[in-house]
């Protein structure tokens, strides 16, 4: 325990967090827990204004909730996780793989929380998009095949990826968005029942200031159109397809939602996409590079510029 010699004034200046917020975070999530002098003031410890500082960095510089802070620093503190980095001599890519386990395992057990400490730890040590790429996407490709191989049950594949998605949407609100840039929509067609991919990329589209309409897999024909009669906004919509069997409805399916929204610029992807064509080029691209090249792509459908990856 350390000693307790800072005034909430002086803590407010110290770390820029408004005292509003910091009696919000003690009260409502138990952050930090000051020590009271008989007049009834908080003093605060340098234990309590680094965890407030690590506190501040999370939800500023991480984009994670408040929530998820408290709970990554609590299991900092308890160390019920495994340090990742842990062992001499482990490789980046060694740490990635004994995290993909232990979040695998802790999803297969219904460990919901134990899940989101790992996910919040991962988050803090790498960065969001190492995370996703690295980890979450390689344990939602994962569990997908442990269904179809029959070693994950229903209830377990739809927990786990549900609960991993979810960490995908919350980023859905962190970043800005751009209002020179035309709304997308995004959805994986009826029978479709796979989107990783779409989720990954619907991400890096709100991470360049997209504003992104989500509508997930296996999304029904008549929902899209009933949708697009109260959107005038939409100038890009996302498929994405991972089976051919599918392609023939798909082709149709452009052709209508063409018709149904005048204008619109269609982007494709996925391996049920690969050496399709389609009559009209400049409105539709299908996007089969790896994720490195997305940004080349990007900047050439939406800033205008020239160069064709």
């Amino acid at each position: 325990m350390g000693c307790y010699v800072y005034s909430i004034k002086q803590v407010v200046e110290m770390l820029d967090i408004p005292s509003v917020t910091l009696r919000a975070w003690e009260n409502r999530y138990q952050a930090v827990t000051p020590e009271r002098t008989e007049s009834g003031y908080r003093l605060y410890s340098q234990e309590n204004i680094e965890d407030l500082r690590w506190l501040k960095e999370q939800t500023e510089k991480q984009g994670i909730s408040i929530s998820h802070a408290v709970r990554l620093l609590r299991a900092r503190k308890e160390k019920p996780i495994e340090d990742p980095h842990a062992g001499a001599g482990g490789t980046p890519q060694e740490a990635f793989e004994k995290m993909k386990q232990q979040i695998y395992t802790a999803l297969l057990e219904f460990q919901g929380e134990r899940a989101n400490a790992l996910i919040d730890f991962g988050f803090s040590m790498y960065g969001y998009e190492a995370m996703f790429h690295q980890v979450l996407v390689p344990v939602l490709v994962r569990v997908g095949d442990a269904w179809e191989e029959g070693t994950a049950t229903v209830a377990q594949e739809h927990y786990m990826t549900h609960m991993v998605s979810n960490r995908f949407y919350q980023f859905f609100h962190v970043f800005p968005v751009h209002a020179h840039l035309p709304k997308v929509l995004a959805f994986c067609p009826e029978g479709e029942h796979h989107q990783v991919g779409l989720l990954l990329f619907s991400l890096f589209l709100r991470k360049n200031g997209a504003e992104v309409i989500y509508l997930g897999a296996n999304t029904p024909e008549e929902g899209v159109m009933a949708m697009l009669e109260n959107q005038n906004r939409i100038g890009a919509i996302c498929l994405s397809l991972t089976g051919k069997e599918l392609l023939p409805y798909c082709e149709g399916l452009i052709k209508r939602l063409s018709e149904a929204c005048p204008g619109v610029r269609f982007i494709l992807g996925g391996k049920g996409f690969e050496g399709a064509e389609f009559p009209s080029s400049e409105a539709v691209a299908i996007i089969n590079e790896p994720a490195e090249r997305w940004q080349d792509w990007f900047d050439y459908l939406f800033t205008g510029v020239k160069s064709r990856p």
